[in-house]
């Protein structure tokens, strides 16, 4: 196997073009991008032949949502894993993936965008699945795109495909949401304290609420609290798992900092999903996966989901002594989630009459992914200069550069509202139609503005679903694609007037003066 790989699908990639040595900026190995890359193209395969069936096993369906999940960055860094999910996928032909990374780079740009965002697509149907919700249109699209990946199409034939894939993308948060509210109900604000109460406790991190809710039943009445991390922190406005009172509060900021934060921490770690940093050997011995996560030598809880050796970890570890207080990346003791679609639309009338008696000038939809690239406090620095008569809502990671901020409030309602995890910009997307129905204008007419943050694939799927939807003049940052080739970047320039962030000061005059 040859010992260069490439990759350029996240944001960390090497010097914004690709990570081509041996091992990328994520940490896995070349061997493991080779095995994805193997992966993605029996998943191509295995498509090209189910794409016109009418029925397909649900068994089919998830060995292949699964199998695109797994190859999102920071997830799996297992190349045995990886290996027996290709076994696994029974592929009649395997695609060669080099075909597309050397391809024209207008062709390639266009397929990245429609293979990274079903990537990102897959994480949100793998959740939905989990729960027992399944699309039938969303599964047969994903057959229908990766067979087209693996033809030979003009741009013209693939551009509306990367459409196609922001529409399909909607539809699956849609079905993710309804899984998510069903069984543990609509959230509801809530805050959320930092400090660690002595004693056991496990933390939990990812974007799997499922795995959340067994493990609070697992540990029910044993002494141990459970505190989220990352994208995890929407679960407590959550009312079924608000229930638990050994749900205490959240650990740390955003996954970045993962290994900073959890340095000899006295507790164990279970991943659910993304996002996965290598672990150091100060706490290695207290990581452990699930589902599709996987690193080596590390321990992964199965399909059984029985958490005894993760409780047996915590008992032995006995978490802190005292108190151990944890802020924010500002200082800040406590932070607050809940903002959902729910909440929202029923203050709708109160939110419009606020803005039409000019209590509310702006609202700034300031979200995304965090990553460890200079450049991301721009965040923080945009949010904090915000007109005191607006509103910032704000989702996934990103959020945590600034939402120990206190804002205050504005016509009675707080300046900074979390809305939720990534796929939750299905609430932002509802939030945003109400509020156009309700002025009778068009989304792009509204006094909203969209200051983008992106890392990986997730964060490519929804872009694509706000173009689909039409939004215009989204401000993308802290760096942009680098699999978008300049030619495709300018056809969403001319189209959708997407650019890329500025300075705070500038965006903000720019923004505010539309």
């Amino acid at each position: 196997m040859d010992e260069a790989m490439f990759c350029f699908q996240c944001e960390q990639t090497a010097g914004c073009k690709g990570c081509m040595g041996k091992a990328g900026v994520c940490g896995k190995s070349a061997e493991v991008a080779h095995l994805q890359d193997q992966l993605t193209g029996a998943l191509i395969g295995l498509s090209k032949s189910i794409k016109d069936q009418e029925t397909v096993s649900d068994a089919v369906w998830n060995i292949l949502i699964d199998g695109l999940f797994m190859t999102i960055t920071n997830v799996n860094f297992d190349a045995e894993s990886i290996q027996k999910q290709i076994d696994a996928v029974h592929a009649p032909s395997i695609y060669d993936l080099n075909q597309v990374w050397e391809d024209n780079e207008d062709i390639r740009s266009l397929k990245s965008l429609i293979l990274f965002g079903l990537r990102g697509m897959a994480a949100y149907a793998h959740h939905a699945a989990m729960l027992g919700y399944q699309d039938q249109e969303v599964n047969h699209f994903f057959a229908q795109a990766l067979a087209a990946i693996g033809e030979d199409l003009s741009g013209d034939e693939l551009l509306p495909l990367v459409l196609k894939t922001g529409e399909i993308n909607l539809k699956c948060m849609a079905l993710l949401d309804q899984a998510n509210t069903e069984s543990y109900g609509n959230p509801v604000p809530t805050t959320v304290p930092l400090t660690i109460e002595k004693g056991p406790f496990i933390v939990v991190t990812g974007h799997d609420l499922k795995d959340l809710k067994l493990l609070l039943e697992q540990t029910k009445d044993k002494g141990i609290n459970i505190y989220t991390h990352g994208e995890m922190l929407p679960a407590h406005a959550y009312p079924e798992l608000k229930k638990y009172a050994h749900l205490k509060g959240n650990f740390g900021t955003a996954w970045q900092n993962q290994q900073k934060e959890f340095d000899q921490i006295p507790a164990p770690i279970l991943f659910t999903t993304n996002c996965l940093m290598p672990p150091r050997l100060s706490y290695k011995d207290r990581v452990f996966t699930t589902d599709v996560v996987s690193f080596p030598d590390v321990q992964h809880i199965d399909e059984k989901k029985d958490f005894t050796p993760l409780i047996e970890k915590a008992l032995e570890l006995g978490g802190y002594s005292e108190d151990h207080e944890m802020t924010g990346i500002n200082g800040g003791h406590e932070v607050t989630t809940g903002f959902a679609h729910n909440f929202v639309l029923d203050h709708a009338g109160e939110i419009v009459e606020a803005v039409k008696a000019g209590k509310i000038s702006h609202f700034f939809l300031v979200g995304g992914c965090d990553g460890a690239k200079a450049g991301r406090n721009y965040y923080t620095e945009f949010v904090k200069q915000t007109p005191k008569d607006s509103i910032v809502l704000t989702l996934a990671c990103g959020k945590y550069r600034f939402n120990d901020l206190d804002l205050g409030t504005v016509a009675g309602f707080p300046r900074i509202m979390d809305v939720g995890q990534c796929n939750d910009a299905y609430s932002a997307i509802q939030i945003a139609v109400a509020l156009a129905k309700a002025f009778d204008c068009d989304v792009n007419e509204l006094p909203l503005s969209f200051v983008l943050s992106w890392y990986e694939q997730k964060a490519v799927c929804i872009l694509l679903t706000l173009l689909h939807l039409g939004i215009k003049n989204i401000l993308l940052g802290p760096s942009l694609p680098a699999f978008i080739s300049p030619n495709v970047l300018q056809a969403l320039v001319d189209q959708y007037q997407i650019g890329p962030i500025s300075t705070p000061e500038e965006d903000l005059k720019k923004l505010l003066s539309k």
